[in-house]
């Protein structure tokens, strides 16, 4: 259950990650999903407290909701405390839902939003994120944007149909993106033992911000922060 982020790429190849990255400071964030114990998640924040981060680097986690106040009482404020998922809109008749005035209640200052699992497991399209992602901004939630491709789609040469139609409903729906990050995710990346290449997410990356520059702004394509995720 310990995730982690594994970064091995020359001096030349993590430059041109970070100007893929855009501007301002590095972001990573720890999605520890469906797993956890009230003794382990303790363990864990403790293992993240005794760790010395760098001043110009974003820390975020995103623990299983039930345990999100026990992180939040015991984690160093250096290091944010994301959910997972919110609902649409303002709470009430909706069961097993989170508001994200609830998240807001309790602390939370990040949402995950529009991850390959909630798209393809639990059948979440591409405009029903992009309306919670406008909700949960309008609540003041900072919000992960997640994007990929499955990779029947990479090998139907669909890679930037998919990620450019998801982006697509984030832009409808979003006005202003100065809290929002977005996470090129592949699916086929994602516990199965392929990792995508440096060059094959920077072209992705690439890709993406060249969209934003072309179909929201040239500054929100300049400064939204977007990063990679997978697990191996």
């Amino acid at each position: 259950q310990n995730h982690q982020l594994r970064l091995g790429c020359s001096r030349r190849r993590a430059q041109r990650l970070v100007a893929m990255a855009g501007s301002g400071k590095f972001f990573v964030g720890g999605n520890w999903k469906c797993n956890g114990t009230k003794e382990s998640i303790s363990k864990l924040v403790s293992d993240l407290n005794a760790a010395t981060l760098e001043s110009d680097v974003d820390v975020v986690v995103a623990p299983p909701f039930i345990y999100i106040d026990q992180v939040k009482s015991s984690l160093t404020d250096r290091i944010e405390v994301s959910a997972q998922n919110t609902w649409i809109g303002k709470g009430g008749a909706f069961t097993g839902e989170i508001s994200a005035e609830q998240l807001v209640d309790i602390g939370c200052q990040w949402v995950i939003l529009g991850h390959s699992e909630r798209r393809h497991v639990i059948g979440e399209d591409d405009q029903f994120i992009g309306k919670k992602a406008a909700y949960a901004l309008s609540q003041n939630l900072k919000v992960m944007a997640c994007i990929g491709e499955l990779l029947e789609e990479r090998e139907a040469g669909k890679t930037f149909d998919v990620c450019f139609k998801q982006m697509k409903a984030f832009a409808d729906n979003i006005t202003d993106w100065k809290n929002v990050v977005i996470a090129y995710e592949p699916v086929w990346a994602i516990g199965t033992g392929k990792v995508a290449s440096p060059e094959q997410a920077q072209e992705v990356h690439a890709a993406v911000r060249d969209w934003l520059k072309t179909n929201v702004s040239a500054d929100v394509a300049s400064t939204v922060r977007i990063i990679y995720g997978e697990v191996p």
